[in-house]
């Protein structure tokens, strides 16, 4: 696994083919990074579904109220929800949404963020200065490459558990 020099923002998805290790941008991002680790701690990403995969595009999950695929899973729905806490403020930076970051997904509104990420495929320069960047695969992209895809895929693949290094170690 990758060499991680700060446990405290860094996150361990495990995946069915094995763990992603992503490195947060809490100078970058610091309410997302936040938020993200207030989630994993308390466990809400784990087995939600990737529920929107477009090839050569990205990978969206965390649907923590209709993703949760052994608690109340809902296709229809998931994609739609978030979390009980409120939504984030945009963190707009110069970051790249290159291959491997890390986005936050959101409405139309750009303070609407609030569960929902993303993680790239590929380059995706488009999404510059329009969606918050706050992390960055550092291990594992190949297993985030093997992710079903699909609008909503139908069997998808779900984040088995998500936890903070600091908690694992």
């Amino acid at each position: 696994m990758a060499d991680i020099k700060d446990p405290e923002n860094t996150i361990i998805i495990e995946l069915k083919d094995g763990p992603v290790v992503i490195e947060l941008l809490p100078d970058v991002a610091p309410k997302h990074s936040e938020r993200m680790k207030e989630l994993a701690r308390a466990g809400a990403y784990d087995n939600v579904a990737f529920h929107r995969v477009i090839d050569g595009f990205m990978a969206q999950t965390g649907d923590v109220a209709h993703a949760n695929m052994e608690k109340d899973y809902n296709p229809g729905r998931a994609g739609t929800g978030a979390s009980d806490l409120p939504d984030l403020p945009a963190e707009f930076s110069k970051l790249p949404h290159s291959r491997g970051t890390l986005g936050a997904a959101r409405s139309q509104n750009p303070n609407s963020a609030n569960s929902q990420f993303f993680i790239n495929f590929k380059d995706n320069d488009f999404l510059n200065g329009q969606y918050t960047v706050y992390g960055r695969v550092i291990d594992g992209m190949e297993h985030v490459d093997k992710i079903v895809r699909g609008e909503p895929p139908a069997s998808p693949d779900r984040m088995i558990s998500v936890k903070v290094a600091a908690d694992v170690q």
